[in-house]
C-alpha cells in the first residue's frame, strides 16, 4: 500500500511539473520588452500561438516619449495614429528547430516592419528578438524577459 501511495505522489509531482517545462520551451506568454539602447523596460507584449503560428501584441506601454497612451505616428496605412497598446506588432513566426522565424515585427517608434526571428535563452526566461532587413547578420536584437 505504501508503494502505491508513493507512486501516486511521484506521478502527481511529475504531472504538476509538465506545464513548467512546456512554458520554458515556447515563447508563448507575456514578455517585458527591454530597450536595447537604454536597457529599461519599454512595454509588455503577449505572444500567442494559433495553428503553430506565433503573433505578438502590445498589452501595455511602460515607457514612451509621447506619454501614457502613445500612438503610432510613424506608421503608414491603417496603423497610422492608432494606439500602440493593443496593436499587433509581430506575426507569421513558425518553429524552425530551436528558433521561430519567417515572420515580421513592427517597430512602432520608427513605423517600419522588419523580418524577425526569436530564440529562447536562459532556460526560457529570456527571449532574443532579432529584427533585420535582408540577412539576419544585419539587424539588431533585444532581450525580452518573461513575466510569470
Amino acid at each position: 500500500m505504501k508503494q502505491l501511495f508513493r507512486a501516486a505522489v511521484a506521478a502527481a509531482l511529475v504531472l504538476a511539473a509538465v506545464p513548467a517545462f512546456a512554458a520554458s520551451d515556447s515563447p508563448v506568454g507575456k514578455w517585458r520588452t527591454i530597450d536595447d539602447t537604454t536597457h529599461k523596460p519599454k512595454s509588455v507584449v503577449e505572444i500567442t500561438e494559433t495553428n503553430g503560428v506565433l503573433e505578438g501584441k502590445v498589452l501595455e506601454v511602460l515607457q514612451s516619449d509621447q506619454g501614457p497612451h502613445p500612438t503610432c505616428t510613424a506608421c503608414d496605412g491603417d496603423l497610422k495614429n492608432k494606439p500602440i497598446e493593443g496593436m499587433r506588432i509581430m506575426w507569421g513566426l513558425k518553429k524552425d528547430g530551436d528558433q521561430w522565424s519567417g515572420g515580421q515585427i513592427l517597430d512602432p517608434k520608427k513605423g517600419k516592419i522588419y523580418k524577425v526571428k526569436l530564440e529562447l535563452t536562459d532556460g526560457g526566461e529570456k527571449l532574443d528578438v532579432h529584427g533585420y532587413i535582408g540577412f539576419s547578420l544585419l539587424g539588431r536584437s533585444q532581450i525580452w524577459e518573461r513575466i510569470n
